[in-house]
């Protein structure tokens, strides 16, 4: 789903590159850069950036990893830790970059590149939501760390585009029960359907998806036998969704019972 970020990449370089930036640039390296060759900290580092700005992800991340290997116990190296995950992510490498943020968070927790590094992992599962179609463990985890974020830094920048992308992915997860739900009710499998649509309703009500899901609870409902509560999801569905196709589909099917009755 990366193409549905509203510019994120930008925000993140914004926020990395002001807490690390440098003075001057590094000169072009060769190959041999991750090599375990003995350097200063700040040729190192500046090695690092210059493949970092020059788009050579992979490499930027190896040469900050070589950073934090040759000088642990340097204040770069904590800058490097973060800076890696970011090449990392920048790459595409999304699991190299959760575990380089979780690693700066378990030894970091308290500073104040955390809620970045909370973001970064977050925007690391975002960009792998799969399509409804399939297995949505990568959407849940999106979720949780959205919500995590949101949940421990509420007033940060980041916590206001992770909000935009939680709807996102409530919106997702709320897709995924009505493909499972609509492949019950087209077998007649309804106890199994409406389960799904009820579900919608109860956990995902703010979203796209919950017009539909109650009209279908109201088919559930009358083809279970039970059309009081196929009435009370109507009655749901008018109130908050009055001139939509799903309400008008609703109403005839209550009229038709009540004809048929």
């Amino acid at each position: 789903m990366r193409t549905t970020i509203t510019k994120p990449l930008g925000l993140l370089a914004v926020a990395l590159i002001a807490t690390t930036a440098l003075s001057g640039c590094a000169k072009n390296r060769s190959k041999s850069d991750t090599q375990y060759v003995a350097r200063d900290v700040s040729t190192l580092y500046n090695s690092a950036k210059y493949r970092l700005d020059r788009g050579q992800f992979k490499m930027a991340a190896a040469l900050f990893d070589e950073v934090e290997r040759q000088h642990p116990y340097s204040p770069w190296a904590r800058r490097a830790q973060l800076m890696s995950a970011f090449s990392y992510y920048m790459n595409r490498d999304y699991t190299e970059a959760v575990q380089g943020a979780q690693r700066f968070l378990s030894i970091h927790p308290g500073n104040k590149d955390a809620p970045y590094a909370f973001y970064l992992i977050s925007l690391c599962y975002y960009e792998q939501i799969a399509d409804v179609t399939r297995d949505q463990k990568v959407t849940q985890q999106a979720l949780d760390s959205l919500g995590e974020l949101i949940r421990r830094y509420p007033q940060t920048k980041y916590a206001a585009d992770a909000r935009l992308k939680l709807d996102l992915v409530n919106d997702h997860l709320a897709g995924k029960e009505m493909e499972i739900g609509r492949f019950h009710e087209r077998r007649g499998q309804w106890l199994a359907a409406t389960l799904r649509f009820r579900n919608v309703v109860d956990k995902y009500q703010t979203t796209t998806h919950a017009p539909e899901a109650l009209e279908r609870l109201v088919e559930g409902y009358l083809a279970l036998g039970i059309p009081e509560e196929a009435k009370k999801a109507a009655a749901v569905l008018g109130a908050n969704y009055p001139g939509s196709k799903w309400y008008n589909e609703a109403y005839k099917l209550i009229q038709e019972h009540a004809k048929g009755a």
